[in-house]
């Protein structure tokens, strides 16, 4: 009996390769395919933008319109000065992008409801904004699995939204959805830039 419950076991044995023997995870696929859907995402900033814009009304709609004053403390800025980003090492690049990118699914989402109540007939724009709240998420995927195979920590999940002031006016939406879609065209910039750099350091 003891030797017709050994006999499965040690085929199961035999059938899983040992852990030991598993090759390495090759960082250059997972950054030519987080560089691909970042390209795509690129292409795709400023049409959000305008559309966004577009619906807002005056002033936002006005020709030329730009405000670059106006920030959000719970976005982080995605400008910063050559010498200080090419100072940065593997771990610091991926994780200011990947905190930033989780910043802005969670401030995409809360744009999307914004504009869910302030232009409800508005399926083109709702349709862009959940699109773009989906790559930013589908590129975080990306930037994880770089990290995992660069044997870098990945940075826990946070909330960064915190505490939203839900009586904000509209005016007041309005403009934190203005500041939502541009850094999102400006982040998308700079990590199109930063996977670049890991694409010619780690070659396929």
């Amino acid at each position: 009996m003891s030797y017709l419950l050994a006999t499965p076991l040690c085929l199961l044995t035999l059938l899983l390769p040992p852990l030991s023997l598993a090759a390495p995870i090759s960082p250059a696929e997972p950054i030519s395919q987080a560089y691909s859907l970042a390209l795509y995402m690129q292409k795709n900033t400023s049409t959000l933008l305008q559309i966004y814009l577009q619906y807002q009304g005056s002033p936002f709609s006005d020709p030329g319109f730009s405000a670059p004053e106006l920030q959000l403390l719970s976005l982080p800025p995605a400008a910063i000065s050559f010498k200080t980003w090419h100072a940065l090492d593997d771990r610091e690049r991926l994780g200011r992008a990947q905190g930033a990118f989780l910043a802005l699914t969670q401030h995409l989402q809360l744009v999307g409801d914004d504009q869910s109540d302030l232009n409800p007939g508005s399926p083109i724009l709702l349709a862009q904004l959940g699109a773009a709240r989906l790559r930013a998420q589908g590129l975080l995927g990306n930037m994880a699995a770089i990290m995992t195979a660069l044997g870098l920590p990945i940075p826990p999940e946070e909330d960064t939204l915190g505490l939203v002031p839900f009586g904000a006016s509209a005016f007041e939406r309005k403009c934190r959805g203005y500041v939502v879609t541009r850094e999102y065209g400006h982040w998308t910039d700079r990590v199109v830039r930063d996977l670049a750099l890991l694409k010619a350091k780690y070659p396929a």
